[in-house]
């Protein structure tokens, strides 16, 4: 992990810049397997499951043996535990939940909005080193509290053909039932366009590798939603000296074994809390079993000193982290600067894997700097909302003298008409 200490403000975008992939190499791959899966459908998601995955599957579908067996296979300890992080994420996104409110602008002009959910929406959640069944709790949970209709879930097999347990079991849970054995960016085109097996849907969500993320972003190109721009997965901590090094080190090493193109950043105010944390993290690092993925994740991850508390929040901004850890004893004073984040965790006890499983907010989350203007998943990714307005007699009276000053003003004499026609039907009544 670099340690740059005290850098100027002139080179903090530099700094904040994240790694660079080879772009134009990427986009010709992902291109052209969305290009596969349009024309060739099933028959392209097999051959890659057979190139990728190393298995020959019959079928895409996962059927109801295989979930009634999975679910077997899931020990009561981890039951009990994914169904607590699903309680406490319901009640945090049903608390999200808007009444309609009729809104009169003007006597005999009402305005009201209302929220409809997306009829059909894909959950990506990836399966590899790491099955990410917590994803489905966060995406499955808001998208069947908000009513949509059809929820289709794709993941990559294991060699033996088969989804993780703990991914079909929590699946079943949150009420999925069409899942399919489709992994990287094939399963975002199949929910792109449907396949003949995989339903076509409105708006993707889920996280995933650099071929899975530039799917989501060419497939969106051609008319289809995804929740957000996503990149590696990453998080900044801001420590004083009253944090605790051997904590820190933690959600730093957390986060760089997801990937090794995660980054992490440190910010302080303090060399002595660097250096104390680096030193925790080469003691806890050996001992972690994604050693290697972690450790070339933290070739990419810098520690920085800055001169204060306040340097290190407005550095915070600039980066924009998916994941802001405050990690100290007193924070009040520092919330109301933060402006850039996608999630912030308060405190020396608010580790990032609370967010990421059981605290009750959402885990997926702007990358890339795209928390500047992206959000987080909430029960608002799962909706359009739909404006009304009903304008009585009267209400057309009071304000069809100004659209028709406004029309004409435009020129648009047609727009005019259409009041005009109006007022003088009312006035010869």
């Amino acid at each position: 992990m670099r340690v740059i200490k005290y850098p100027p403000n002139k080179d903090w975008e530099i700094l904040a810049k994240r790694p660079e992939i080879a772009r134009e190499e990427l986009d010709t791959i992902v291109s052209e397997v969305i290009e596969n899966v349009k024309n060739n459908k099933d028959q392209a998601l097999l051959e890659y499951a057979k190139k990728f995955d190393k298995v020959n599957l019959t079928s895409l579908s996962v059927s109801e043996n295989e979930i009634s067996e999975a679910i077997t296979l899931v020990s009561d300890e981890l039951k009990s535990a994914i169904n607590l992080a699903k309680n406490n994420i319901e009640k945090f996104h049903a608390s999200q939940k808007i009444n309609v409110e009729i809104i009169e602008t003007t006597p005999g002009v009402q305005c009201w909005r209302k929220s409809l959910p997306i009829e059909k929406v894909g959950l990506y959640i990836p399966g590899g080193s790491a099955p990410l069944f917590s994803t489905i709790l966060m995406l499955g949970v808001p998208a069947k509290l908000v009513g949509c209709k059809e929820i289709i879930l794709c993941s990559p097999p294991n060699k033996e053909g088969n989804i993780h347990p703990a991914i079909l079991y929590t699946a079943n849970l949150v009420g999925i039932t069409k899942i399919y054995k489709v992994g990287g960016a094939q399963a975002i085109a199949s929910m792109a366009y449907g396949t003949g097996s995989v339903p076509q849907t409105y708006k993707i969500f889920g996280p995933g590798n650099q071929y899975v993320t530039k799917a989501k972003e060419l497939v969106q190109l051609n008319g289809v939603a995804i929740d957000m721009p996503a990149g590696p997965s990453e998080v900044l901590i801001i420590a004083d000296e009253t944090s605790n090094p051997a904590f820190v080190a933690a959600d730093l090493l957390s986060q760089a074994e997801h990937g090794t193109d995660s980054q992490v950043i440190l910010l302080s105010d303090n060399e002595q809390v660097i250096e104390a944390s680096i030193k925790e993290i080469a003691k806890q690092l050996a001992e972690l079993p994604r050693v290697d993925i972690a450790t070339l994740a933290l070739k990419n991850s810098k520690a920085i000193v800055l001169n204060t508390i306040t340097d290190c929040i407005n550095f915070s901004n600039q980066y924009a982290p998916e994941h802001l850890i405050l990690a100290t004893e007193k924070t009040d004073d520092w919330l109301e600067d933060i402006t850039n984040a996608g999630s912030v965790f308060i405190g020396n006890y608010s580790c990032e894997s609370a967010g990421d499983y059981a605290s009750g907010t959402n885990h997926t989350l702007p990358t890339n700097g795209y928390a500047k203007n992206y959000s987080g998943v909430s029960l608002d990714s799962f909706v359009k909302k739909i404006t009304f307005q009903k304008l009585s007699k009267q209400g057309i009276q009071n304000i069809g003298p100004a659209i028709e000053l406004m029309a004409e003003a435009e020129e648009l004499f047609a727009h005019k008409n259409a009041v005009t026609l109006r007022l003088k039907q009312i006035d010869n009544v």
